[in-house]
């Protein structure tokens, strides 16, 4: 096998474009049939974007949303309302931690550099620096959580992914997928199975491309085909991202993952969860309080059926009982562990 990183694109990116700063960001409602990489300088869009999931993906959402308030700040005239702004981009989705964490970051930043004085251009210029530190932070946690996970992987393995946790939810390199990528770059990956991930499509339409773009051999299954897979003996290990991670290691990942986790319990599989530190919620004692998404039923239904109510939560949540160990970029854990890092 050929890895082939280099024809996969940077999902999400802060960039100058002479004197204006640009947030580009590949437009996801559109893959696999056209990579088209969308280029703003509209704070707004940048949240639109990110509500109907053209930008999705923990740390990849909450790149564009620090990246959001960077172009707000850019062009407004004063910082006055940069609280009730940041609480706008903050708010876009409420399951993955990494949008608040990353406004925050930059909000926090922009309070510390406006007490000098220094006028909103000075200010988006010392956030600029910001965000580019945190795109380059991002890829370094995620080559860093590869290599860490492809350790737990044996040689040959075959492993089952659901959603995408790949370079398409992160800057660059991916969560999940990085470990398959640090696998494969150790020649120890035989294939991925890859879950359709259902209403949206995440693993069919992103994974499978972005797994074949990098030449790792890669099957699509229905979401309703992993136990059968499992029980023929197929797969060696259940690998997949996280949304929020409470402190005693719950887990909030797409919908379908919990399944997924259970399936893997009851055939003897590991289930690893991989995610970056900025995942992990330690306000929240367990996954009782992660707020689980609500989307539009059209996800599921596109044309609505008179009497038929659709329910069509984004993710759910999986105990750390059925979690066999969480990755991050310090190392490989324990759930009940995850802050004692």
């Amino acid at each position: 096998m050929e890895l082939r990183l280099d024809r996969i694109p940077r999902s999400v990116e802060l960039a100058r474009a002479g004197d204006e700063i640009l947030f580009s960001y590949v437009d996801e409602r559109l893959l696999p049939e056209e990579l088209l990489v969308r280029q703003t300088g509209s704070w707004e869009e940048v949240v639109d974007a990110i509500k109907t999931l053209a930008v999705r993906g923990a740390p990849a959402i909450g790149l564009a949303g620090a990246a959001a308030l960077v172009l707000w700040v850019s062009r407004a005239e004063s910082l006055a309302a940069i609280e009730e702004v940041a609480e706008k981009i903050a708010t876009a989705r409420p399951t993955a931690v990494n949008l608040r964490w990353g406004v925050e970051r930059v909000l926090e930043a922009a309070k510390a550099e406006a007490a000098t004085e220094r006028g909103p251009a000075c200010v988006a210029d010392a956030l600029y620096a910001l965000v580019s530190e945190m795109q380059e932070e991002d890829e370094r946690v995620n080559r860093e959580m590869g290599s860490n996970g492809a350790q737990l992987l044996p040689s040959g393995a075959r492993v089952l992914t659901h959603c995408n946790a790949g370079s398409l939810a992160t800057c660059y390199y991916g969560t999940a997928l990085g470990v398959v990528y640090a696998a494969a770059e150790q020649g120890k990956i035989e294939r991925v199975y890859a879950d359709e991930t259902r209403p949206v499509g995440q693993g069919a339409r992103l994974t499978t491309w972005e797994l074949a773009r990098a030449g790792v051999p890669v099957t699509l299954i229905c979401d309703n085909m992993a136990a059968s897979l499992m029980a023929q003996g197929e797969v060696d290990a259940v690998v997949v991202g996280a949304d929020r991670i409470a402190a005693n290691g719950d887990t909030a990942n797409k919908i379908g993952t919990y399944g997924v986790a259970v399936l893997a319990r009851e055939h003897g599989i590991p289930f690893y969860v991989v995610a970056p530190t900025s995942t992990i919620d330690p306000t929240l004692p367990d996954g009782s309080g992660i707020v689980v998404e609500q989307r539009d039923p059209s996800e599921v239904l596109p044309r609505a059926i008179d009497g038929v109510e659709v329910w069509n939560p984004a993710f759910d949540v999986t105990p750390a009982r059925y979690i066999t160990k969480i990755v991050t970029e310090r190392g490989v854990f324990d759930p009940a562990d995850i802050l004692g890092e």
